[in-house]
C-alpha cells in the first residue's frame, strides 16, 4: 500500500520532468535542431499534417536545417508553412531541398527566453509539489482508516519528501542547463 503510493508519486513526478524536457526543447537556442519544426503543420491533400510526415528534417550544419520533401509539389507548401509558422524562420528552396537558417538570437531575446525557461521550471516544481501533497493526503487517509501506523506514515512522508527534493533538484539542473545554453553566444 505505502510502496504503491510512493511508486505512483515517483512515476507521476518523472512524467512532470519529461513534460518539462519537452517544453524546454521547444524553446530554441541559436543552434539548429530538428525538434524546432515539430509543430509546423502542412496542408497535404486537404488535411493538415505534421511536417515530419511529408518530409525528412536533417541538420545541415550547426545553424541550418535541411527539409527534404518526399513529393516534389509539396516543396512550395512546406516552405510556405515554415515561413508562416510563429518561429520567425525564413526558409529558402533549392530544388527539392529547403534550407532553413536559424537566425542568431539578440541579447534581449535571450533574456526573454531565459525568463520563459525559469517560468517553465517553476511550473514543473509546482507540479512536483502538488504530487507530493497528493501522496501525503493518501497516506493520511490510510492512517485515518487505521490501515497503517503513525510511524509508517511518518517514514513514508519522509521518503516522499526525499523523492520531491530529488525531482526539484533535477528541475533546477535542467533549467540551469537550458539557461546556459541560451546565454552562450
Amino acid at each position: 500500500m505505502i510502496s504503491e503510493i510512493k511508486k505512483t508519486a515517483e512515476t507521476r513526478m518523472q512524467k512532470s520532468i519529461e513534460a518539462l524536457k519537452a517544453d524546454l526543447a521547444k524553446i530554441r537556442t541559436g543552434r539548429a535542431h530538428t525538434g524546432v519544426l515539430d509543430h509546423v503543420q502542412v496542408e497535404y491533400y486537404g488535411n493538415l499534417v505534421p511536417l515530419n510526415q511529408v518530409a525528412n528534417i536533417t541538420l545541415i550544419d550547426a545553424r541550418t536545417l535541411g527539409v527534404q520533401v518526399w513529393e516534389k509539389p509539396m516543396a512550395v507548401k512546406v516552405e510556405k508553412a515554415i515561413r508562416e509558422s510563429d518561429l520567425g524562420l525564413n526558409p529558402s528552396a533549392q530544388g527539392e531541398l529547403i534550407r532553413v537558417p536559424m537566425p542568431p538570437l539578440t541579447e534581449d531575446r535571450r533574456r526573454e527566453l531565459a525568463k520563459i525557461v525559469k517560468n517553465e521550471g517553476e511550473n514543473a516544481k509546482v507540479a512536483v509539489r502538488n504530487l507530493r501533497r497528493d501522496a501525503n493526503n493518501h497516506l493520511k487517509e490510510h492512517l485515518k482508516k487505521k490501515e497503517i501506523s503513525e510511524d509508517e506514515e511518518r517514514r513514508a512522508q519522509e521518503d516522499i519528501q526525499k523523492l520531491t527534493d530529488r525531482f526539484i533538484a533535477e528541475v533546477d539542473k535542467l533549467v540551469a542547463q537550458k539557461e546556459s545554453e541560451l546565454m552562450a553566444v
